[in-house]
């Protein structure tokens, strides 16, 4: 798939990211700093290798790909990129603000809400975050609210690509349970030309709070190992992401070049059977 429509938007979001890189690797430094008396910390957090028991809608699970993730540091701040759909910017419509929608607090977030019907297609995936209180000792982060986006399989965003604007999916708030946990169901993303596969998210003290963009107290982004991400671009659907995706890497991406240790999720399944992604997210609240 052609994708020179998003010459411009990535020149912003690489634009976007170079002062937040800058700040970011102050924040590395101080986050490997605080490394060594966080790592006690456990008062109510759970493994973030720990996947909650399977329902009807969640995939099957098969090979696993593991990758670190942090529990007791503060997750690096990252660009929300050019299409957040959180009221801070605009698309051909105007004001792009799926906080603003009704039904966009959803688990199934791979069809789009009115005013759009359009449903995503692709390898189902399962997002499992769990959000930790690091102004807690780490305890689960139960009440908070997370908004997701990311692109389709044909990298392109709702809201904002051509033919998309007035569409909204693999976009959903979601409200911690009492473990901190949100859940997600979607389909995996694709790679498009200038990013390694991400996902978006905004992190906010409460559900209540989640419906403007002022109230956020956390923007990042998380990624997958390659290894996922080679089994999945292997499919025919994804072909367009294999081929992007052969041309980048970690150490040349404008987000994750400084490191992926908080921001590395982890993976069980398979293209056939679907995924099961888990991270646990560390904000201080």
């Amino acid at each position: 798939m052609d994708h020179s429509h998003h010459s411009l938007a990535d020149d912003l979001e690489r634009m976007l990211a170079t002062q937040s890189s800058r700040r970011q690797s102050l924040r590395w430094l101080l986050a490997s700093a605080a490394a060594v008396p966080l790592a006690s910390c456990g008062g109510g957090s759970v493994d973030a290798g720990t996947t909650a028991s399977s329902s009807s809608s969640t995939p099957a699970s098969g090979s696993t790909t593991t990758a670190t993730t942090g529990t007791c540091t503060v997750i690096p701040e990252e660009t929300g990129g050019p299409y957040p759909g959180d009221g801070t910017n605009s698309n051909g419509n105007g004001v792009a603000n799926a906080l603003a929608l009704s039904g966009i607090v959803r688990s199934d977030i791979r069809t789009s809400v009115a005013p759009g019907s359009a449903t995503a297609a692709g390898i189902q995936t399962t997002l499992k975050l769990q959000i930790v209180n690091t102004g807690a000792s780490c305890a689960s982060a139960a009440g908070a609210a997370v908004y997701l986006w990311h692109c389709d399989r044909d990298g392109n965003y709702s809201m904002y690509a051509s033919g998309l604007t007035n569409e909204n999916y693999l976009r959903g708030v979601q409200e911690a349970d009492a473990t901190g946990t949100v859940t997600f169901t979607t389909i995996f993303p694709g790679c498009y030309s200038g990013r390694m596969p991400h996902i978006h998210f905004e992190v906010y003290p409460s559900l209540a709070k989640a419906t403007s963009a002022a109230n956020r107290v956390k923007t990042s982004q998380f990624t997958f190992p390659m290894a996922t991400l080679n089994e999945a671009y292997a499919t025919s659907a994804y072909s367009a992401s294999s081929r992007n995706l052969a041309t980048m890497s970690y150490a040349t991406d404008n987000v994750f070049s400084d490191g992926t240790s908080l921001q590395m999720a982890s993976v069980s399944g398979d293209p056939v059977n679907g995924y099961v992604v888990t991270l646990t997210i560390g904000v201080a609240l």
